[in-house]
């Protein structure tokens, strides 16, 4: 028989009483509460359009209470409902951007009804872009997104910051996530805070950068330079990515669409790159200088060539669809909209021609050698080298009204936004015409150069860039506006839209 002292008996049984009592605390504790939280897919856009489709995110939560209805609100405003699973989450609710939603940050809460104070909050950015020659490869110069200048403040825009550079700046700048890109005769491609005019970074080409405006896309900046390279820079980063090598300077603007880069050279021909890996795609040899920009449209690319002939090439194969014979060189850019093309010639004529077949509409004689149009809602906005903006009707090119400089001034190609045309002009001021009353100013600014590059318009801002080496941006209260984030709203003074839940 063995025997255990009863002392050692005795402390064995504590401990185990112990244990127990432990064990079955711990049981009865209840497990944490998840944090609630929120994603947003995507969380930057622009807002929606006054006309076309919405723009459209989506929005998607975890650590709700199960089984409960959750109101989810754009800044104070509830926009939808969604209920949550047995495990407290939902996802894929879509909420529309507002048309109203000025550039900025604004706030989505999601709020779980009957709870007290469960709600989880995220930001979203409302930002357009303005992210190559003419806005798209379209080439129509007008940003559909803008909902901040417009016809009735545009004349108390003024200058918020300038930004010099070491050369004259005949590249119209693009506006992508927050940056102006712009390329300089000094050699440089340059990005730049669209907010403060602060230099992001710069990087250097091997020779000047004249006239070919800079495209965005897929986090890459391309830009043609008169060293005969092809540009892909990091957007974010200012490192080559990689550069392709045409036969002679380029002056066109890159159009990107999906993985490929189009480009015209001097050396008188029209490329197709891959966009991520600088390879040729396909080559056409035209009879002339190319410094016309692509426009690309239902797989065609459209361009004018110092041979006086507007082409049309597969965009895939590089094959040629049509041509049409002006009687003068085509150096400006064309436009399409509604399987129209629209395109300048230096025989100061303005020719309208059908996509598919390349026969002529019609023809408007300008007085003076056409630069790239504008289309928007039926109507063309075009200058010429004869200082005369005209306002010209898309479908039978009648002319509308015109406002006249002197006859040595050129006009920049146009660009268009929220009812207020954007020009600039070879005497150095830039001007705005209100689109609803033909000719008539209502905004101009003074640089000290001309001005060859078209200006660009995005997020309330008017960025215009002068041969007088500087790139200039003009907006409401000339940036005294607050730009820093809003607070976010308290959940627990947000209310439930009554009409929402009922048509639930």
């Amino acid at each position: 028989m063995i025997h255990t002292p009863r002392g050692s008996w005795a402390l064995q049984l504590v401990a185990t009483i112990v244990a127990a009592l432990l064990t079955a605390a711990i049981s009865v504790v209840p497990a944490a509460a998840a944090t609630p939280s929120l994603t947003l897919t995507p969380n930057v856009d622009p807002p929606s359009p006054g006309v076309g489709p919405p723009v459209i995110f989506q929005v998607s939560g975890s650590g709700f209470p199960d089984s409960v209805a959750i109101n989810i609100y754009w800044d104070s405003s509830d926009v939808a409902l969604a209920v949550s699973t047995s495990t407290g989450t939902f996802s894929g609710i879509n909420v529309q951007v507002p048309t109203s939603a000025t550039p900025g940050t604004h706030w989505v809460t999601a709020v779980a009804e009957g709870t007290t104070g469960t709600a989880a909050q995220a930001q979203f950015t409302v930002q357009a872009n303005w992210p190559q020659f003419r806005y798209s490869q379209l080439h129509r110069g007008r940003n559909p997104y803008e909902n901040v200048l417009n016809t009735s403040n545009v004349g108390t825009i003024d200058l918020d910051w300038s930004y010099a550079t070491g050369g004259a700046i005949t590249s119209s700048p693009a506006v992508s996530g927050g940056t102006v890109y712009v390329g300089s005769a000094d050699d440089y491609l340059y990005a730049i805070n669209a907010t403060t005019g602060a230099l992001v970074w710069k990087y250097q080409t091997g020779n000047s950068i004249t006239d070919s405006s800079p495209a965005v896309a897929n986090g890459i900046v391309y830009v043609g330079s008169t060293d005969d390279y092809l540009y892909a820079v990091n957007a974010s980063t200012g490192a080559l990515s990689w550069k392709f090598k045409t036969g002679a300077a380029i002056n066109s603007s890159p159009a990107v669409v999906n993985t490929t880069v189009y480009i015209g050279s001097t050396d008188d021909s029209v490329y197709a790159v891959n966009a991520t890996t600088g390879a040729q795609v396909w080559k056409f040899t035209t009879g002339g200088e190319v410094v016309s920009s692509p426009a690309v449209a239902n797989n065609v690319v459209y361009i004018g060539s110092y041979d006086e002939n507007v082409y049309a090439i597969n965009a895939t194969t590089g094959a040629q669809v049509w041509k049409y014979a002006t009687t003068g060189k085509v150096s400006a850019s064309p436009a399409v909209s509604e399987e129209v093309v629209y395109a300048g010639s230096q025989d100061e004529n303005l020719y309208a021609l059908d996509g598919p077949t390349g026969t002529l509409v019609w023809k408007y004689a300008a007085g003076g050698a056409v630069e790239s149009p504008a289309v928007t809602n039926g109507t063309i906005y075009v200058g010429s080298d004869n200082g005369v903006f005209a306002w010209i009707n898309a479908y039978t090119g009648d002319y509308i009204a015109k406002e006249t400089y002197s006859s040595a001034y050129t006009i920049s190609p146009v660009a268009v936004a929220n009812g207020v045309a954007y020009v600039g002009v070879s005497n150095g001021n830039a001007y705005a015409f209100y689109l609803d009353v033909d000719g008539v100013e209502a905004w101009k600014a003074a640089t000290g150069a001309a001005i060859a590059a078209q200006p660009t318009v995005v997020n309330g801002v008017v960025y215009i860039a002068s041969e007088d080496f500087s790139l200039y941006a003009y907006d409401q209260n000339g940036g005294n506006q607050v730009k820093t984030a809003p607070p976010p709203p308290d959940p627990s003074t947000l209310r439930p839209n009554p009409e929402l839940e009922s048509a639930q």
